[in-house]
Order: C-alpha cells, then sequence, then structure tokens
C-alpha cells in the first residue's frame, strides 16, 4: 500500500481506486469474469485479476466489463477465468496464471481467438 503524507497523495490514491472501480463496472460487449472463491484466490485468482485490470487500463479499453464470480467448482482448473464477447457462449479457461491471463486477453479478447492452450475440456 503506498504511503501517505499529504492530502494530494490521498487524492491519487483514490482516484486510482475509483479508475479501478470503473474498470470493474462499465458496461461492454465483453465481459472477462474470474472465479474468486476460496480455491481460486489460494491458487492466485487475485493476482490473475489485478493483471486483467492492469491490462485493460494499459490498452485503455472501456467496452470491457469484468466481474467476480464465486466458486465455479472446477477446483483443480483454479484460478478460473471466463471470457464472453457479445452473444458468443461464454469461452471458459483454467491454470491462468498472469502471464496466461495476459495472453488470454491479447489473443482472445482483442484478437478474436481463443487460446487453446488453458482453455478447459468440455
Amino acid at each position: 500500500m503506498p504511503t501517505v503524507k499529504s492530502l494530494e497523495d490521498l487524492k491519487k490514491i483514490r482516484e486510482e481506486a475509483l479508475k479501478k472501480r470503473d474498470i470493474k463496472n462499465a458496461p461492454g460487449s465483453v465481459q472477462v469474469i474470474v472465479g474468486m472463491g476460496t480455491p481460486g484466490i489460494a491458487a492466485g485468482a487475485r493476482e490473475t485479476l489485478r493483471e486483467v485490470l492492469a491490462f485493460i487500463e494499459e490498452k485503455n479499453l472501456p467496452n470491457i466489463t469484468v466481474r467476480q464470480t464465486g466458486n465455479i467448482g472446477l477446483d483443480s482448473w483454479e484460478p478460473i477465468l471466463q471470457v464472453k464477447i457479445g452473444e458468443d457462449a461464454p469461452v471458459t479457461y483454467g491454470k491462468v496464471s498472469p502471464a496466461a491471463a495476459r495472453q488470454i486477453m491479447e489473443q482472445h479478447v482483442l484478437g478474436g481467438k481463443p487460446v487453446s492452450a488453458y482453455l478447459i475440456p468440455a
């Protein structure tokens, strides 16, 4: 957590937090859902979520909604990330590290091509 030494520092921290909240709640045709149940968090879902939010912020992508959900029920595949673009069926990825999340965001969310290396078999 950043050190607060002045009112300006506090305002800056608040603005950053609000910006991240807005990214999570932005309406859009693309949804990225991260499983944040206890098994997901234990497997590293927080870091995966942070990487997704950082990617969206870096690329300035306002049309992507990021949501968190509870346990998806596939504990051995955690952290789990789901991508839903428009009316297409959701695509579910498992064992998504921060590096994998960045790859999924680049190739699937921006490029439209699912990343087969992390797909959970149906």
